[in-house]
């Protein structure tokens, strides 16, 4: 089936826009008409390459009547304004993960979307990714039986990329969990049925010239017995896409030879402000967009335990362990990048058809992340709430199965 393109005005012109810049310009289901972004540099290269209007502040975009849906790409701190001004000018929203800063902010998002009867769509995350989709479908056929256990590794040079402060910050949304956690506990969740019920911690935070979060550990008890293992570290040693054939986060094949490349390129960098203008040097405008991708995307080692086998996600497809024999299980044809996230945006604005990653799957998945802190801070389990997310039982009809 035909539709028009979803009309989208984008409002962030900055790194997280670079990376769906791919697929913005691959789906032909989605039209840029419009953006706003305080650079006249990244407002001037978005009416060279796609014409529109564009706007130095939300107020602009959100008038505008061309304008169906709003991307969301700003700094985590803006997304609570952002997300609802657009949601009171009926614009529907796909934001950029994490949901926002706070679960007070979070909440009055959920509640902005749905008292403005628009799509609050989370992402790009990686729950979104082919293989992760592709594992999903397995379990949901019941062909290993019901998830019992999830194991989750990531090892990345996160933590010494170009950073702003806040992003240093964990009180401002800053360290590993609100920008790395939110795709790793948003996987788990999807493949292990929806709500967690509880959560068990530790961080580390290591580097006093990086002071917050770089790593972690947690383990996650979800409704229905299936429990999970989660851990990350963004220290910049240990690269865990060594065991994912050596391709990357965004599917492009790495070189082992990099190896230390974030270190060494902070090591020029002696302020603040120079790290921030280091990194302003890879948004829209200023640098360019990564290439087409070979792979799909993934994030790190994932194995999920079921009753009668078990499932190893790659860039590539599922390795597939049962009872009997081991065999591999082609992903599907890599389309362009997150093509996953725009079938979920036109499914959602042309059918009405909402996808897991809702308003409220992201505020249940913001809350595992504070849970985390604070299961590290008290050495003591913490239960969740989920209030909003158990009351929107939409998207998670995959919990009932458990």
């Amino acid at each position: 089936m035909t539709c028009d393109p979803v009309r989208f005005g984008v409002v962030g012109l900055g790194r997280a826009f670079m990376l769906m810049l791919p697929g913005f310009r691959a789906d032909p289901r989605v039209k840029l008409v419009a953006a706003a972004a305080p650079r006249e540099q990244s407002r001037n290269a978005f009416e060279a390459e796609f014409g529109g209007r564009t706007y130095a502040d939300i107020k602009g975009l959100c008038a505008d009547p061309e304008v169906e849906a709003i991307y969301v790409a700003t700094p985590h701190q803006f997304h609570c304004a952002h997300v609802i001004a657009a949601a009171k000018a009926g614009k529907h929203v796909l934001v950029d993960k994490p949901l926002s800063v706070s679960m007070e902010d979070g909440t009055a998002m959920v509640s902005a979307a749905r008292e403005a009867g628009i799509h609050l769509i989370v992402g790009p995350s990686h729950s979104f990714d082919g293989p992760v989709a592709q594992a999903r479908a397995l379990i949901d056929s019941g062909a290993l039986g019901r998830v019992r256990m999830i194991q989750a590794l990531n090892y990345t040079d996160f933590l010494y990329r170009p950073r702003r402060p806040e992003e240093l910050r964990t009180k401002e949304g800053g360290g590993v969990l609100f920008s790395q956690g939110v795709h790793q506990i948003d996987i788990v969740r999807l493949l292990a049925g929806g709500l967690a019920s509880s959560v068990t911690a530790m961080t580390g935070a290591w580097d006093p010239a990086r002071p917050t979060e770089g790593a972690y550990s947690a383990l996650l008890d979800f409704q229905g017995s299936a429990f999970a293992s989660l851990t990350y570290s963004g220290y910049a040693h240990f690269d865990s896409d060594e065991w994912m054939g050596w391709i990357g986060e965004l599917g492009h094949p790495k070189s082992p030879e990099a190896y230390g490349g974030a270190r060494k390129a902070l090591q020029a960098v002696d302020t603040a402000d120079a790290e921030a203008a280091l990194k302003s040097t890879r948004t829209y405008g200023a640098g360019e967009a990564p290439p087409a991708a070979s792979h799909h995307e993934h994030f790190g080692p994932i194995i999920v335990l079921c009753e009668r086998g078990d499932l190893r996600l790659t860039p590539t497809g599922l390795h597939v362990y049962d009872n009997f024999e081991k065999s591999f299980r082609p992903a599907p044809v890599l389309r362009f990048p997150r093509a996953e996230v725009f079938d979920a945006v036109v499914n959602a604005v042309r059918g009405n058809r909402a996808p897991a990653q809702t308003g409220a799957w992201g505020l249940a998945t913001l809350e595992v992340c504070y849970a985390i802190l604070e299961a590290a801070r008290t050495g003591t389990s913490v239960a969740l709430n989920h209030q909003i997310a158990a009351a929107d039982g939409a998207p998670h009809p995959i919990a009932e199965e458990r």
